[in-house]
């Protein structure tokens, strides 16, 4: 885990060794690497931990005073060393949004009580 000894560095400059806070902070309980993940989805969960964190300002100052270049920090994520509020999927964006699906509801019940593959098998063994 790369970003382990950074997260862990950054969070000892904020609350020196044996803290102030007194409980496991919420960085500490998941892998560090989801504070700097590709997926937004992650990254927005990485900001939810955030929100309850008991140093969470503290940790928020210093990534601006440092000028981090990417991340979440504090609740809210850096790109470039600038704070963006979301995280963008890779690739182009769609030239026009896909449509709403459209649910027959005549059809939609019964699509779902049909037997799954496997339960046909067992059934005709």
């Amino acid at each position: 885990m790369k970003f382990a000894a950074t997260l862990d560095e950054t969070i000892d400059r904020i609350v020196p060794a044996g803290g102030a806070t007194g409980t496991v902070l919420p960085c500490h309980r998941v892998d560090p690497e989801l504070f700097f993940a590709e997926s937004p989805a992650d990254v927005e969960y990485a900001k939810a931990l955030c929100l309850d964190c008991p140093i969470q300002q503290a940790c928020l100052a210093g990534a601006l005073e440092r000028q981090e270049p990417w991340g979440v920090w504090g609740g809210q994520l850096f790109v470039q060393g600038v704070v963006v509020p979301r995280k963008r999927p890779r690739g182009r964006p769609r030239k026009h949004p896909l449509p709403e699906p459209v649910i027959d509801p005549r059809v939609a019940p019964a699509a779902r009580t049909q037997p799954e593959r496997s339960d046909r098998k067992e059934r005709a063994a």
